[in-house]
């Protein structure tokens, strides 16, 4: 299947660069500061796929030296902008050569693997990064829920997307940001809960936790869905211990 990542793309990095964390974003960020406080010790992270360094940035105000990697220059170029004492590396698709003789607590993959197509390239990409972690080390795997590409939300559109209602697990679909000047659609893969197991388990990692976000009426957002269907899932995984 040809899959064009569409973050690879000047305009879209300008974009992006002034995405914060509004709406249906807040609610995967939200719990973060939460699980990390319960499942993480130390201070060193990793950021993967940091894109213009939201997340990375967001890290850093949690208290860790955080590093962020991605394979767009076009993206790393806004991030080193807005955050020039930051650390920002590119690296080449699939690889993290870069970093791969550091060691982190905490890695954070937030959105990433909605743009990794095929089960053989997430569960290699897993691998890697559990590579990357201390023995008690953590990953952060924020993804989209299924759902997502099916509902109307305070961030996103995928009404003109019908087709995406037939979409299977690993199938391309089309979703617009509807909080950013760049309305054109994101092309993503949609990946299933069930084979999002596998790839972890194929890549060595068990699931400590598992969360999926609802907003709460009390949040200052104009929710659409939010309250009732969950845009996102949060995995913390861990290394596997063979017994």
């Amino acid at each position: 299947m040809e899959f064009n990542n569409v973050y690879g793309d000047s305009q879209r990095a300008e974009a992006y660069a002034k995405l914060e964390f509004p709406g249906t974003y807040y609610l995967a960020y939200r719990d973060i500061p939460e699980l990390i406080s319960g499942h993480v010790k130390g201070t060193r992270a990793l950021d993967f796929g940091c894109g213009t360094g939201r997340s990375t940035r967001f890290l850093r105000a949690l208290g860790f030296h955080a590093t962020g990697i991605d394979i767009s220059e076009d993206m790393l170029k806004q991030a080193r902008e807005l955050d020039p004492e930051g650390e920002y590396y590119l690296v080449e698709d699939g690889s993290l050569s870069p970093v791969r003789n550091e060691a982190y607590d905490l890695v954070l993959s937030a959105f990433t693997f909605d743009n990794i197509p095929t089960m053989e390239k997430k569960v290699s990409l897993f691998d890697q990064l559990r590579e990357l972690l201390v023995d008690k080390g953590k990953i952060l795997s924020l993804v989209s829920s299924p759902e997502i590409y099916t509902h109307e939300w305070a961030s996103f559109s995928t009404r003109d997307f019908p087709e995406n209602r037939l979409a299977r697990s690993g199938d391309k679909v089309k979703i617009v940001m509807t909080d950013v000047e760049d309305r054109r659609p994101v092309e993503d893969i949609i990946w299933s809960e069930e084979d999002y197991v596998i790839a972890y388990r194929q890549a060595g990692l068990e699931i400590a936790q598992k969360t999926k976000p609802l907003a709460k009426t009390s949040e200052p957002y104009q929710w659409v869905n939010e309250t009732t269907i969950a845009p996102w899932t949060i995995y913390v995984l861990k290394k596997h211990i063979q017994q």
